[in-house]
């Protein structure tokens, strides 16, 4: 079996106000499907009775009309929106996923990657557990189970749970009566809650909450615990547990504000676009430029590329038209994917570009084939120099906390120096973003970012089993083949 990656999006409300909150749900995950693309779901809590509608596709495609109970008079619901890059039966891993047990049905969405879950896994597997997915959401699911038999609440459990997984979690959980948020203490994923009339709701970025057209209220406090349920509405507000709040340092993955969220939300308090012109002018300083034209990929690289026109005085001109039915070529789960959609996906504006010296800025460089492909557009196009600049530093190492980068032996920055990417990439110069300024992006003091993945100095332990074969690892050979 192969590891699932994740990078996905959650939504959770409650609510007694007879808001329909299976529709809620729905235009959450339309909000949130710049997040994941392979796949997404929603979990309606009717009385106690959990049902859940999920399947591979985009949100249109798995929600057509009339395919969930609308108006359904459900008082809970939690939604996911999945990134998957590997693993042979994607819809087996699509979330929410709902566990029958002893103490009722519980249903269960998660944003991140564990970093002990292979060791987890096996133990579990050791004492009778059987796994129908490829994915720690499911080890995680077990292990609130497992609790649930010695703790007096789901929250107890839960509380219980964090103290043996490791990693990347942001989770939305849903028991016959509760809905519950959880982040874990190094706030690798975010995570926010607002209000909706006399309800909550939760979500992975704040531009999901304006879609239903809740008020943000606060982001969920790395290692807290926010419990809703019955009471808490009606009198008391929300319960927060912090047992597990400020144990590590808050380490927000710093690819959120470069490429992950949108530019319209705000993530710990730190507003996207903002956080972008920033990386734009800190590379205009860092890697200054004669040019004719600034222009940026869309959509991720517009920002930035807004910020180094500013900063340098060069102007800003629109370069490429994104064909706004195709999905990210970063996030397609095979490389041939992400090549065969780059054409199609992008068409650069020739009037913008010909006979002109261009700078131009992407959000990143991972593996260099989607780069390549761009400065060839514009090349044809009639581009007399291009000048590649990237928001994000030098991917150098692997992320094991739910990034698609899961060894260095693909990245573009590790194999080539500087002289050889210019040559590989086709472009005249070639500059990244520091990593020193990537972590200015935010200007908020009390945020802390995971740069790993530039740096190579990790927040919490990797695990002992890297690369997309962690579980076959663990299998005898026999099996294994």
């Amino acid at each position: 079996m192969s590891e699932i990656h994740e990078e996905c999006g959650l939504f959770g409300v409650y609510s007694k106000a007879n808001e329909d909150v299976a529709a809620l749900s729905y235009y959450a995950l339309y909000a949130l499907q710049h997040r994941g693309q392979e796949g997404c779901g929603i979990a309606l809590n009717d009385d106690g009775v959990i049902t859940v509608h999920k399947d591979s596709g985009l949100v249109r495609d798995v929600f057509p009309p009339g395919s969930i109970p609308l108006g359904s008079g459900s008082s809970m619901a939690i939604a996911h929106a999945r990134y998957g890059t590997t693993g042979n039966d994607p819809r087996t891993n699509v979330q929410p996923l709902v566990i029958t047990h002893r103490k009722g049905r519980m249903a269960l969405a998660h944003n991140g990657n564990l970093t002990n879950d292979a060791e987890l896994r096996e133990s579990l597997e050791m004492k009778g557990s059987i796994f129908h997915t490829t994915s720690d959401t499911e080890v995680i699911a077990y292990i609130i189970t497992k609790n649930r038999l010695s703790c007096t609440s789901i929250e107890q459990a839960i509380e219980k749970t964090m103290e043996e997984i490791a990693g990347a979690y942001s989770l939305m959980v849903m028991s016959s009566t509760k809905l519950i948020a959880v982040r874990d203490p190094w706030g690798f994923r975010p995570l926010c809650m607002g209000r909706l009339g006399d309800g909550y709701v939760f979500a992975s970025e704040s531009c999901a909450l304006d879609a239903v057209g809740a008020i943000f209220e606060r982001d969920v406090e790395p290692g807290e615990i926010v419990v809703i349920d019955s009471k808490t509405v009606s009198e008391t507000g929300p319960v927060s547990i912090k047992t597990h709040c400020k144990k590590e340092k808050s380490s927000l993955c710093v690819f959120e504000l470069i490429y992950f969220a949108r530019p319209d939300s705000i993530v710990d308090s730190i507003h996207i676009h903002s956080a972008r012109l920033r990386a734009g002018a800190f590379l205009a300083l860092e890697h200054p430029s004669q040019a004719d034209v600034v222009i940026g990929v869309p959509d991720s690289g517009l920002d930035a590329a807004i910020g180094y026109s500013r900063q340098s005085g060069i102007p800003y001109g629109l370069g490429f038209i994104k064909n706004k039915y195709i999905g990210r070529t970063f996030i397609q789960p095979s490389q041939s994917d992400r090549e065969d959609t780059v054409r199609i996906k992008l068409n650069p504006i020739v009037s913008t570009v010909k006979g002109k010296r261009v700078v131009l800025i992407d959000d990143s460089i991972v593996r260099g084939t989607t780069s390549k492909r761009i400065v060839r557009l514009l090349r044809e196009a009639g581009a007399k120099e291009i000048h590649f600049r990237s928001s994000a530093p030098k991917f150098l190492y692997p992320c094991y906390f739910g990034t698609d980068i899961d060894s260095s032996t693909d990245l573009f920055a590790y194999k080539y120096d500087d002289e050889q990417m210019c040559r590989q990439l086709d472009v005249d110069s070639l500059g990244f973003l520091s990593s020193e300024n990537v972590t200015k992006l935010a200007d908020h003091p009390c945020i802390g970012f995971c740069t790993a993945c530039f740096t190579g100095n990790y927040p919490c332990p990797e695990p002992l089993c890297k690369g997309k074969d962690k579980y076959s690892a663990k299998l005898p050979r026999s099996e294994e083949e």
